[in-house]
Parts: structure tokens; sequence; C-alpha cells
């Protein structure tokens, strides 16, 4: 079970970062596609969306995060807010799990491991603390 894995994720993809000892391992999802066929809503971007895709894109978003101790979710938008709902609604156990939900743009890679390698540092460091 992999201990800490941070995700970034707006509304087009999201990307699942494993962080291990040494290593990271990352895996990218994208968002479905949207529908071309009329009977469906048009999304905030004019394009026709199915009503189900957000939900198949969460729940592919949350099995990538099966196995994991503590979630960090980090986004520019309101996608890390809406998977939050998804995981509320849907994934208890997941739920559980997630230690923090912060606003960050768009970041490298790079960036999004350092920043969880720091986050997770400093909540680490602070769980002891609260449990004396």
């Amino acid at each position: 079970m992999t201990n800490h894995v941070a995700v970034w994720i707006d509304h087009q993809q999201a990307r699942v970062f494993h962080l291990g000892r040494d290593a990271v391992g990352e895996v990218a999802i994208a968002a479905p596609l949207h529908s071309i066929h009329d009977k469906h809503p048009r999304g905030s971007e004019g394009a026709k969306e199915h009503p189900d895709d957000a939900k198949r894109f969460f729940r592919d978003v949350t099995r990538a995060l099966e196995g994991a101790h503590k979630i960090l979710i980090v986004g520019p938008s309101s996608a890390k807010l809406e998977l939050m709902k998804y995981v509320h609604d849907r994934e208890h156990a997941i739920e559980a799990r997630v230690v923090g939900v912060e606003v960050v743009d768009h970041p490298t890679d790079g960036q999004v491991v350092a920043l969880a390698r720091n986050y997770f540092r400093r909540t680490d460091g602070l769980r002891p603390m609260l449990a004396e």
C-alpha cells in the first residue's frame, strides 16, 4: 500500500502521484471526450457533455487512489471540490484518507511532487503532537 498520494486535477485530466521513499509513480487520467449527440446538455465551453462523463472520470481517479494511506488533492479550479463531493457521496473509505485539498494552478509534475512531499512532511510531523 502506498503511503502518500497527491492528485492534481482539473476538468480535462487528473495526474496521480504515488510518492515512494526514492521513487514516484505517476498515472495520468484523461476526462472523457465530449459527446456529439444533440440530446445532451451543453457544458460551460459549449461542448456537449454526457451526463455521466464526470462520474466516470471521478470513478477512474478514485480507482487510482486505492491503496493510499494519505491523499492530498490539488488543482486550479472546482474539479478538486467536485472530486471531493464524489468521494463523499460514493467512496467513504477514500474520503477518510484525504488529508488536504489545496488550490494549485498549473505546476509541473516536479512541482506537484515537491509540494506534496513538503505538505506530507509538515502534516506527518504535526500528527504525533496532536495525539498528546
